[in-house]
């Protein structure tokens, strides 16, 4: 600042002013330092900006799924992607948090943001019950968590009871009273659809024979084909079924052509994301599509919202609804 100071004749606090966009200067004055400090190959030194503002600009993303799929994950990576646009749009980077495993310094999760100095921390698709993630709960780090609720912290919830109503909906509609649902590893999510399929069924007078519902994983083609297998060997197997994901509904598909059936003209099958893929392949999956969009970007907006105005930020739990996509993977019967 002191070159710059002295390339335009003003003092160094005048310089710091216009950086700083202070509105005791004038707009020529400052728009010419900052002409200059671009000539000059200025940029602001980040841990100098942070000792003075005690804030670093950095939020840290925690996203560890089962499968430990990292980003190929299509449906949170299409999240954090929006989550990353919005926190660039508002000046903040981001940074993966870890369990540090480097040699003997292992790090909790709290610890790593910590070192890391993040100003607060967006957790999704984890282990909730993971003694380490409460910890970082309970911490005064500002958290928002994706797709699952704690009673202190913000949540952004995809509105998983209307999509799985409108899904066993639109399969009624179609003819269908033998619905099955492979449903994912427990968690809110999967409590919150099968309560809301459970409860859909009995609004429109299905019964669910219990053989109908079985576990499966999420994004496990492996788990939803074996399950697949499993109930369309049953006497009085279900005329469609419904899997965890649009991923792992691939499984199902499998399982049905191995069984010498054609999806949607033997067997319907449906998903839950609306994930890219299942647009480019045939036969198209109906799917609840989520909108990973705006969950990213909600999550984003309320995370700096916590950090920047901590008092005047409400706690509460954001919903996002999905639409229903109709590809041709459910076939029409006569009810």
């Amino acid at each position: 600042m002191k070159d710059i100071s002295a390339a335009c004749g003003v003092s160094i606090a005048t310089v710091s002013k216009a950086l700083n966009d202070h509105t005791d200067i004038g707009e020529g004055t400052k728009r010419h330092i900052k002409e200059v400090a671009e000539k000059m190959g200025y940029f602001p030194n980040s841990a100098a900006k942070a000792l003075k503002t005690n804030r670093t600009y950095n939020l840290g993303v925690m996203f560890v799924d089962k499968a430990r799929s990292g980003l190929t994950h299509d449906y949170f990576a299409a999240v954090l992607d929006s989550f990353k646009s919005t926190a660039e749009q508002n000046g903040y980077d981001i940074t993966f948090i870890n369990s540090n495993h480097s040699g003997d310094r292992r790090m909790s999760y709290l610890a790593h943001a910590r070192y890391r100095g993040v100003d607060g921390v967006i957790i999704a698709c984890v282990d909730f019950g993971d003694p380490e993630i409460e910890e970082l709960i309970r911490s005064d780090l500002p958290v928002v968590t994706i797709d699952h609720l704690f009673n202190n912290r913000i949540a952004v919830m995809s509105d998983n009871v209307k999509g799985m109503r409108d899904l066993v909906t639109y399969c009624y509609e179609m003819g269908h009273r033998k619905i099955a649902y492979i449903h994912g590893d427990e968690s809110s999510v999967t409590s919150s659809r099968l309560l809301s399929f459970y409860k859909t069924a009995e609004e429109l007078g299905l019964e669910i024979p219990d053989k109908y519902v079985l576990p499966g994983m999420y994004r496990n083609a492996e788990s939803v084909m074996e399950q697949t297998r499993k109930l369309l060997e049953l006497p009085d197997p279900p005329t469609c079924i419904l899997c965890p994901d649009d991923f792992s509904a691939y499984g199902s598909f499998n399982a049905v052509t191995e069984k010498g059936l054609r999806v949607a003209k033997d067997i319907s099958v449906a998903g839950f994301d609306g994930i890219r893929i299942t647009r480019h392949l045939e036969p198209q999956l109906t799917t609840i599509r989520q909108d990973t969009k705006a969950i990213g970007k909600k999550a984003a907006e309320r995370l700096i919202a916590l950090i920047e105005h901590p008092k005047t930020t409400l706690i509460e739990q954001i919903i996002v609804e999905g639409t229903l996509y109709v590809g041709n993977s459910v076939g029409k019967l006569d009810a």
